[in-house]
């Protein structure tokens, strides 16, 4: 039995002033085989706290079907098996760069507020998932210290009453530690994202001194915390990849700790977004510009980076805590990496062919569906519709293209289109079958537009008419087991290849793909996610858990352009 409190705007642990010194690490961005790992990597660096995020529609990805649910307790488990303490932050909306915040595409009602029929989902999500975190807490024998109330809803909305239920909720199903909110350091994030009896914390990357006066200018009796002091941050595709200065970012975690203030690093170690679930982000101010999906890697120049090696920011970081709570513990090798190789396709099939194996069952409309009323989270669809005739070439514009369409008429292709970017000119006259391979990516997962829909959201024009009457075959891209592959490998875009690699014992490896255009990857059936020559990402991790010794089977869906053959590298290329 432990006790954490708050005595007189000071942290409390079994009586003794303290300090809680977090990193951020996502038990859902890390193979759970290399978990005791990067945990021990946090507690070299001088934490003595991890923290993590919870994604809703990870674990209830459709209403009612609750999976990996064991998963949260066994991360905390292991977190305390290492000697580390643990805040955790169910959401519901957790933003992280995840796909929708972290909110399932099926839910109804109006999300993110006191709407009852929004809070029947959330109260059925908590049931399941909140009792592996009461009976963790240290007031229990275990090691939860701070569990969270929603996250940054100060950037969303001011709806008192939702966060109050939310508070009550994680009280009434056992939760007895200290509750928290976290907001930026500005009086419209704190007025309309805290609640009285809650404690509240910031978060920010700099100006530590003018972001706690915000704070103390609100709660002046809150012990002063960075929730998440952003030491790093993460890429979009077709942007520059990030980074900060080791130096800069040490210098803001000093004047933190000079200032008596407890932190959470946001991220200590980032991970990887598998699959399909990086999320997007809204450019501007106001997070309702241009829509900006984010890559694959979330290594965010964190201290420990994505394989979990140390990074120069990580020794620059142990350094600073060292002065704060004495030498910390040894810091563990480096786990190994595969030699270099470079690998061919053995087999491959276009995707067309392949798609009794891969697709669900076609749905008819008289207007293209969504990927959410075909109950797809992500991946493809394929629309079949016709143009009627005979009748001249006329524009074919899809408004409203959530994400990117290639675009073919009578099964040749014609274009590729974006969103948010100009149309290709594709006039189409009649009759004619026009086929539409719509690609979904990341929904925006912070501001007023997060809880978007994909597909051919705007239906289709052909001039100004829309075309009625349309097929749609959602392709959920979550097995591809049952892919028919065919010896040799000379099928084009819009085709899986099969890959074989033989591995003596399995190590980490990054897998680039110079002169392919747009896919997946699967390795061993494992989704490692999307790659894209737009960049800056080039290369994708491939954790040594997924490998086995003996043969291998990796998997590419090309989109857009084949290359000749993949390669295995020992380092990262991010940009």
């Amino acid at each position: 039995m432990g006790v954490f409190s708050v005595e007189n705007g000071v942290f409390r642990l079994d009586g003794a002033d303290f300090k809680v010194l977090s990193g951020a690490m996502h038990y859902f961005r890390v193979h759970p085989g290399q978990w005791r790992h990067r945990l021990a990597m946090l507690r070299a660096m001088g934490l003595n706290t991890v923290e993590t995020y919870v994604p809703w529609n990870l674990h209830e990805p459709r209403r009612g079907e609750f999976r990996r649910m064991e998963e949260l307790g066994a991360f905390l488990d292991a977190a305390a098996e290492e000697g580390l303490l643990a805040i955790v932050r169910p959401g519901p909306y957790i933003c992280a760069e995840w796909d929708n915040g972290g909110l399932p595409t099926w839910l109804t009602g109006r999300v993110r507020t006191s709407d009852p029929e929004y809070l029947g989902h959330v109260d059925r999500y908590f049931d399941r998932l909140l009792p592996q975190v009461a009976e963790r807490q240290v007031t229990r024998g275990g090691n939860v210290i701070m569990v969270q109330v929603e996250n940054e809803y100060g950037s969303y909305g001011s709806d008192q009453a939702y966060l109050r239920h939310l508070a009550d909720g994680l009280t009434s199903r056992g939760v007895e530690v200290p509750l928290f909110t976290s907001d930026g350091p500005a009086d419209w994030y704190l007025t309309g994202g805290t609640l009285p009896g809650v404690l509240a914390t910031v978060n920010f990357g700099s100006d530590p001194d003018r972001a706690f006066a915000v704070l103390r200018g609100h709660r002046p009796d809150d012990p002063p915390f960075c929730m998440e002091f952003w030491c790093g941050w993460f890429d979009h595709w077709g942007h520059k990849h990030m980074t900060r200065d080791a130096g800069d970012a040490a210098a803001v975690l000093e004047r933190i700790l000079e200032l008596g203030a407890s932190v959470n690093l946001y991220m200590a170690h980032g991970g990887t977004n598998f699959g399909a679930r990086a999320g997007a982000n809204q450019a501007g101010e106001r997070a309702m510009g241009d829509w900006r999906p984010t890559v694959t890697s979330y290594d965010y120049d964190a201290p420990i980076d994505e394989r979990g090696a140390p990074t120069e920011k990580f020794w620059r970081f142990r350094e600073v805590l060292s002065r704060y709570t004495g030498e910390p513990p040894a810091v563990p090798p480096v786990p190994d990496v595969l030699p270099p190789a470079t690998l061919r396709p053995v087999q491959s099939v276009p995707l067309l062919e392949a798609l009794e194996a891969v697709a669900g069952p076609e749905t008819h409309a008289p207007v293209p569906p969504s990927f959410e009323e075909l109950g797809l989270e992500h991946g493809l669809v394929l629309y079949r519709g016709q143009v009627p005739g005979p009748r001249g070439a006329y524009r074919l514009r899809l408004p409203g293209l959530r994400d990117r369409a290639h675009v073919l008429v009578d099964g040749r292709l014609a274009g590729v289109f974006e969103r948010d970017a100009e149309e290709p000119e594709v006039s189409v006259s009649g009759p004619a079958t026009v086929e539409l391979l719509v690609e979904s990516m990341g929904r925006t997962n912070y501001g007023p537009l997060t809880g978007e829909s994909k597909g051919l959201t705007g239906g289709v024009l052909h001039h100004q008419q829309y075309l009625n009457g349309w097929s749609a075959r959602p392709i959920p891209l979550e097995d591809v087991s049952a892919v028919p592959f065919a010896d040799g490998a000379d099928a084009g875009p819009r085709s899986f290849f099969r890959f074989l690699l033989e591995v003596d014992e399995p190590a980490d490896t990054f897998l680039a793909l110079p002169g392919w255009g747009k896919g997946y990857v699967w390795v061993n059936g494992f989704c490692l996610g999307r790659y894209w020559d737009r960049g800056p990402q080039r290369t994708l991790y491939v954790p040594a858990p997924l490998l086995r010794a003996g043969t291998n089977g990796i998997v590419v869906l090309e989109l857009d352009q084949v290359g000749r053959a993949l390669d295995l590298r020992t380092t990262p290329d991010l940009g």
